[in-house]
């Protein structure tokens, strides 16, 4: 453990209100069949929102006809109304919420993504990120297509559209071109098409209601309709669902999977069943066994809400003390507020965020928050914990440090702009001013899962932004500076 050597001031740093967080990937949802398939699919979207608050938008088909909406904002705010929905003809429909981590946040931006190709219609929803997507486009435009997007995401389009065949064999000669992490929800005349990358790092699930078949990124999504769970979409697997029911396909070399290991930490929502795991019982695993790694010596737990609390549960059960919200969250504070000017920012991440001081003041603290990355709002929340006197103040955070960016979806910053990729532990410590700081470890996060260990011969889980393994090629790494940028630099 180290001490802190001495509280940050204010103004040694820009305290960005929402910089200092991983950012939500996307989210997907299709259903094939259904009378009432377009108001299914915004509920199962409103139970997604957690992926990307950005925009959401839903295209349907009624037989004849693909209809569109594509909203920036939130789901709840554009597809609510009876008026949206009515026109949203079609029994089956497919529907994406967006966090961009390619190609800015305007409209012509919105997935799902649709284009009238030979054969018919073609609409895709996408969640993750192809890290050969740049390359892809130059080529692609260099042989004249023209992109109404600046998202990665488009290129699976045109790549359809040039290939040959029947449209299950150009969407498979599609993905056979792509690197990095996805999954794929698309709909066509006749099909509802679902594909998981080759490794498995994005997640996809089928479900079932009334004999209907739904594809989602959670299960979060089929519980809100009352659905039923059937799968998890393996690893390379393409499914194709259609009037004669649903057909399965590996058109990969058949390799171990290794989903995302932040989708446990802090993606998927809690309720959600991810591969298999109980994300919130997983989370408080993470907690207990970051307790017998670093305990300490404290009064009470305080989880950093809301994605600390599975692990502060866990940590106060391991080490048996309390746990108290010693924080409360005001869920009602967009990013909308936030204020040019830095004293009206600082005054933010006290309305976003304020000490419940009777379980605070003159106690030891153990802080415990699911991850750090710039540590900005870390030191905010210290300082307010000492604010509201607490006597002593640690840290302990449910996941290893992170040391490397993400280019599989994740919108992480740089690496030097990775607190843990620039500070040892006793800095990173003294820039947040607590007492003390410790990270739950590499072989703690598989322990926790169950897992002896990291398998470094073949690791179980897509865990690059601790290790620095990334699993499959970067292709346009050097273009993807931050790497949420590629497109939308390439297209200006």
């Amino acid at each position: 453990m180290y001490q802190r050597s001495g509280a940050c001031e204010s103004s040694d740093f820009d305290l960005d209100l929402d910089g200092d967080t991983l950012r939500e990937e996307c989210g997907v949802f299709g259903i094939f069949n259904h009378p009432d398939a377009a108001a299914i699919t915004a509920l199962g979207l409103h139970a997604l929102q957690h992926r990307g608050q950005e925009a959401a938008g839903i295209v349907s088909f009624d037989g004849k006809v693909f209809h569109s909406e594509r909203k920036l904002g939130l789901v709840g705010d554009n597809f609510s109304r009876r008026s949206v929905i009515e026109r949203l003809v079609g029994d089956s429909a497919i529907g994406h919420v967006r966090y961009s981590t390619t190609g800015e946040t305007i409209l012509r931006n919105v997935q799902p993504l649709f284009a009238e190709l030979e054969g018919g219609g073609f609409a895709a929803a996408h969640n993750g990120n192809i890290t050969n997507g740049l390359s892809l486009r130059r080529q692609l435009i260099s042989d004249g297509a023209i992109f109404q997007s600046t998202m990665d995401s488009e290129v699976i389009v045109h790549l359809v559209a040039r290939s040959r065949g029947k449209l299950l064999d150009r969407f498979i000669t599609a993905l056979k071109q792509l690197e990095g992490a996805y999954s794929f929800v698309a709909l066509s005349n006749k099909k509802l098409i679902g594909a998981r990358d080759p490794l498995g790092i994005r997640p996809l699930v089928l479900g079932e209601l009334d004999g209907r078949y739904i594809l989602a990124s959670e299960t979060c999504a089929l519980d809100i309709i009352g659905a039923r769970f059937i799968r998890d979409i393996e690893n390379g697997e393409v499914v194709v669902i259609s009037s004669d029911g649903i057909e399965s396909f590996f058109p990969f070399p058949r390799q171990p999977a290794r989903p995302c290991v932040f989708e446990y930490i802090y993606f998927a929502r809690p309720d959600s069943i991810v591969n298999g795991r109980d994300v919130y019982q997983t989370r408080k695993a993470m907690g207990q066994q970051l307790a017998k790694e670093a305990p300490a010596d404290v009064d009470v737990i305080v989880p950093v809400p809301d994605s600390g609390v599975p692990a502060a549960l866990g940590y106060a059960q391991q080490i048996g003390k309390p746990y108290e919200l010693g924080i409360i969250r005001n869920h009602y504070v967009g990013r909308t507020f936030i204020q040019p000017t830095q004293s009206v920012r600082e005054l933010g991440v006290r309305m976003k965020h304020s000490a419940n001081r009777s379980v605070i003041e003159g106690k030891r603290i153990v802080l415990i928050d699911d991850s750090l990355v710039r540590g900005t709002t870390s030191i905010k929340i210290v300082r307010m914990m000492r604010e509201a006197g607490a006597k002593e103040v640690h840290f302990r955070i449910a996941s290893p440090p992170i040391t490397h960016p993400d280019y599989y979806g994740i919108d992480t910053p740089n690496k030097d702009n990775l607190l843990a990729a620039t500070h040892n532990l006793q800095e990173m410590c003294e820039f947040i001013g607590a007492d003390s700081l410790a990270f739950l470890s590499v072989d703690g996060i598989y322990k926790s899962m169950g897992y002896e260990g990291r398998d470094p011969k073949q690791p179980q889980l897509t865990d690059h932004c601790f290790t620095g393994d990334y699993p499959t090629p970067l292709t346009d790494v050097s273009s993807l500076t931050p790497p949420h940028k590629s497109l939308l630099t390439e297209a200006n």
